[in-house]
């Protein structure tokens, strides 16, 4: 098949962003069998046309939604595609399905962020040949949200790529350690952006709470606004949690920084949708502890690969497996060994890909 993957205009492929990630790492896997061309927004020090895994990645002139699609339909016209596949945008997926009336454009939805209940959205999604969702939770939610649409929705999994996301050899733990600057002590990850929805401050006080029973660090992968990260400063400092704030990481570099920690801890406070740093924690043998929200539960199977926490509002139901956990260092591996074990099975870019090209070329 000739597939064309369109990417949303903030972010530029390749990039940071969980989106532009995944649709980077799917597209390499189809074009083991595929001819795939991502074409995403222009950007300084990016060329107009590169190649990277065999994907072609065209970069068109943006600055504006209204003149990132005007781009990308200009870059389609008098090209044939067998399949269009638009990532979480679903006016751009109905221009151009509209535009292209002959062409199977389909919507691949990452989160409920851009499809809130409105009537455009609804009238926009009529025009999908179809909508996949990351987690079944996703798409329940959107089937609930645009029943209209229901019967066009089907399910495609993230993925991790386990050769970069493993377990860490002694020697590489305590270089990466060094590197980041991470002490001896249990260390507690964090893994994402640092705003409210993902519930940092639960995290230090679950820390501070387990603190009391075994030594511990958190690292803090990530960033967010300057108020925030001060407000989040000031209370590790006032619970006394002794915290590495390493910043926004280059997503190049982040299995070092997976391969450096004892465990990672997901306190979302609202819907997620799929949660790609469980993945990426569960294929570097790290034990999860997450909240039991959105597509979670479809990863983190409870006492087996991880942790689910129910009442993910109160700290101190973190803090009991922080302490499980920081106490025997043999049910860690056990559970990192099962956790990677369940990735292998079910969240590979191999498998997504392998799924979506499935859906394509049976709808």
């Amino acid at each position: 098949m000739r597939i064309l993957i369109v990417a949303p205009e903030q972010i530029p492929v390749p990039g940071n962003g969980s989106v532009e990630i995944s649709i980077l790492a799917v597209a390499k896997q189809l074009a083991k069998k595929h001819t795939v061309t991502v074409v995403s927004r222009a950007a300084k020090g990016l060329p107009v046309q590169s190649n990277e895994g065999g994907v072609t990645i065209v970069r068109v002139p943006s600055g504006s939604s209204k003149i990132y699609i005007a781009s990308v339909l200009r870059f389609i016209r008098g090209k044939a595609f067998d399949v269009i596949q638009v990532d979480n945008r679903p006016h751009y997926m109905s221009s151009i399905q509209q535009a292209f009336p002959k062409m199977k454009v389909t919507l691949f939805l990452h989160s409920l962020t851009f499809v809130p209940p409105h009537h455009s959205i609804a009238r926009s999604l009529k025009h999908a040949k179809l909508i996949i969702a990351n987690s079944s939770s996703l798409r329940q939610k959107l089937m609930h949200r645009f029943p209209a649409a229901a019967a066009q929705i089907q399910t495609v999994e993230l993925g991790v790529d386990t050769g970069r996301f493993r377990p860490a050899t002694a020697a590489d733990r305590a270089n990466y350690r060094k590197k980041y600057g991470i002490g001896d002590k249990y260390t507690v990850l964090f893994v994402g952006r640092v705003i409210p929805r993902k519930g940092v401050p639960i995290l230090l006080k679950a820390a501070s709470l387990a603190s009391q029973e075994i030594p511990l660090q958190v690292v803090i992968a990530g960033r967010g606004s300057a108020s925030y990260m001060k407000q989040l400063r000031a209370l590790a400092s006032k619970l006394n949690v002794p915290v590495k704030w390493l910043g926004k990481q280059k997503h190049s570099d982040i299995h070092k920084i997976y391969q450096a920690a004892d465990c990672l801890v997901c306190p979302s406070q609202k819907h997620e949708a799929f949660g790609l740093v469980n993945i990426e924690a569960m294929a570097s043998g790290l034990p999860v502890i997450a909240s039991r929200i959105g597509g979670i539960p479809e990863i983190v199977k409870h006492e087996s690969n991880g942790f689910l926490v129910d009442d993910y509002r109160r700290a101190e139901r973190f803090a009991q497996y922080l302490i499980r956990l920081g106490k025997n260092k043999e049910l860690g591996r056990s559970i990192g060994a099962r956790g990677r074990s369940s990735v292998i099975q079910n969240f590979t870019w191999r498998l997504t890909a392998d799924r979506l090209s499935s859906l394509y070329a049976h709808r």
